[in-house]
């Protein structure tokens, strides 16, 4: 059975055709969708989601994020115009389990399911391997080098990964 089965997912976008996208990628899960900040919130305080899937810009991405993180929902940041080494840094820490390129929203189920799989626990470890090329082409091949932050967590990752048997 797959993983997302029957889930309950909020997915927030000013795109309309980004919303449709994530609806039939996501066809095994009942999906609310929103396209700005205010009917956000209301889904946020009306409903318990399973994950919450949302937009940085148009949408006021960030805020949203720390509203789902408090109500304890897992959530994933899509992104194409906030595709950046800052945005992904405060993403990971305002509590985002997870940061993908609308240029990648083929492989969204794949990573949700790793979120279901992890307990809605964050999948960076295996958000970088998966998507290694696209950041490395994006930021530069030593884009985690340039800031002690994601150095930091490359070796908590690494020893994360050591750990587990």
């Amino acid at each position: 059975m797959n993983p997302l089965q029957d889930k309950l997912i909020l997915a927030v976008d000013d795109e309309p055709d980004i919303l449709e996208t994530i609806s039939e990628e996501l066809d095994m899960c009942t999906v609310h969708q929103a396209r700005d900040y205010v009917t956000a919130i209301q889904y946020l305080l009306s409903y318990t989601y399973d994950l919450v899937i949302l937009d940085i810009m148009g949408v006021n991405g960030f805020e949203l994020l720390k509203q789902s993180v408090n109500l304890g929902f897992p959530t994933l940041m899509l992104t194409a115009h906030a595709l950046t080494p800052e945005s992904l840094k405060k993403s990971i820490q305002l509590g985002a389990v997870g940061f993908l390129p609308k240029e990648n929203i083929s492989s969204l189920r794949t990573h949700l399911e790793d979120v279901v799989m992890n307990q809605g626990k964050p999948i960076w470890r295996h958000l970088f391997a998966r998507l290694k090329d696209v950041f490395e082409r994006r930021f530069g091949p030593d884009w985690k080098e340039k800031d002690r932050f994601f150095q930091e967590l490359e070796r908590s990752l690494r020893n994360q990964r050591d750990a587990d048997p």
